[in-house]
């Protein structure tokens, strides 16, 4: 009889743990990753695999071709760490100062890596290809879209009909479990940059000067209200102002105030509507003092958006592959931000969390992704390995 993923999977899970720690031990940053890349190309070879490497960063492409013909899906894994110290005291703890694994990324490294394996197993199975994106770059620089530049959703020759990715939790989501939803899943991610310009004085003698530092202050509170009153509350934003730089010495008033914010939105138009507002109150502010005003918004990534059919598809598979009450559909969009909806913006797709809260964490106290003292359960690496594998297995089926 033949083993089900899950049972395939769990044969591999040592294996994946080893990869997953040795990956987390030697986190890299950004869109160069060559010790990343050199642990995949390893853990890859002698599958069978077509595999290439990026041009304008470390990444690493492989397709899977079926014993049958048919079109071609895409699993994503995204590889890069966070500029974070690491504090989680973990035997496996990143051995480079000032990089972790944060965020959970070694993980979907060992994840599509299993799927590989299991897949290769199947290969007569598949009536089509499978094509594996590992990709740096998702923290900053924009990897996914580099890859797609380099020709990611074509590697097989055809274009792909589908891709799915998933991504791992520290907390929130016991482990195991899987959420995801149709619709908006992740948002849109702008950077606001502003920059009030006045003229320096002696602080006894405000009046003599051109102080930028009230009106930087006013436009902080400004945005705040800004959001309550020109956004719907069903189409929500977040504008969160994390840096406020004016001034040296308390005496002396600055010539320039300055503040960056992140802007986060989960419709196209919300997005473009808050560029535009956000502009409008900081520089409205700015005229208002007499001050000249420098302000620009970032474009970052935008909102990851999962194809309701695609989405039905995977609460389908995780109950058919994980087993029944392991999916649950999530309420909302999470106000964090992901490039995979680059993709989703391409190619019909569906992006899922699987939690991986460590068994002796609370769910809902344990620190989350991107904190210094992050930890995630290896044991969750067998259910996302037979996940993607059977995403791929279905939605090939499907023709």
């Amino acid at each position: 009889m033949t083993p089900t993923l899950a049972e395939s999977a769990a044969l591999i899970q040592p294996e994946l743990v080893a990869l997953r720690r040795a990956v987390h031990e030697e986190p890299e940053i950004g869109l160069d990753l060559p010790l990343t890349q050199a642990k995949v190309l390893a853990a890859l070879e002698g599958l069978g695999l077509e595999v290439s490497v990026g041009e304008k960063l470390s990444s690493v492409t492989a397709v899977l071709r079926g014993g049958r013909p048919g079109p071609a899906v895409l699993l994503r894994g995204d590889m890069d760490a966070l500029p974070v110290q690491e504090t989680s005291g973990l035997p496996f703890a990143s051995r480079i100062p000032g990089a972790m694994h944060a965020c959970g990324h070694d993980l979907h490294v060992a994840g599509l890596v299993g799927a590989a394996k299991l897949l290769v197993e199947r290969r007569e199975e598949l009536a089509g290809s499978v094509v594996l994106m590992f990709q740096p770059g998702e923290e900053g620089g924009g990897g996914a879209q580099l890859m797609v530049d380099e020709g990611v959703l074509d590697a097989a020759g055809v274009s792909v009909v589908a891709a799915y990715a998933l991504h791992v939790a520290a907390a929130l989501l016991p482990a195991g479990w899987v959420a995801s939803r149709p619709g908006p899943v992740m948002a849109a991610s702008d950077t606001l940059e502003v920059t009030f310009r006045g003229r320096g004085g002696h602080g006894s003698m405000p009046h003599t000067a051109l102080d930028p530092l009230p009106a930087a202050c006013e436009a902080v509170l400004g945005l705040q209200t800004m959001v309550t009153r020109r956004f719907d509350a069903f189409d929500p934003v977040v504008v969160t102002v994390g840096t406020f730089h004016a001034g040296s010495v308390e005496n002396v008033i600055p010539e320039t105030a300055s503040f960056g914010a992140t802007i986060r939105s989960f419709s196209v138009e919300a997005r473009q509507k808050v560029a535009q507002e956000a502009l409008r109150v900081v520089r409205g502010i700015g005229e208002a003092y007499g001050l000249t005003v420098e302000a620009e918004i970032i474009g970052g990534y935008p909102v990851t958006v999962n194809d309701p059919g695609e989405s039905a598809f995977a609460a389908d598979v995780v109950t058919k592959v994980l087993g029944a009450g392991r999916y649950v559909e999530m309420p909302h969009a999470v106000a964090g931000s992901e490039d995979f909806g680059v993709l989703d913006k391409l190619v019909p797709s569906a992006y899922v969390m699987l939690g991986a809260t460590p068994a002796d964490r609370d769910p809902f106290t344990a620190p989350y992704n991107h904190a210094p003292e992050a930890a995630f359960d290896d044991s969750v690496l067998a259910d996302g390995a037979a996940l993607l594998a059977g995403l791929a297995i279905g939605r090939l089926a499907r023709g």
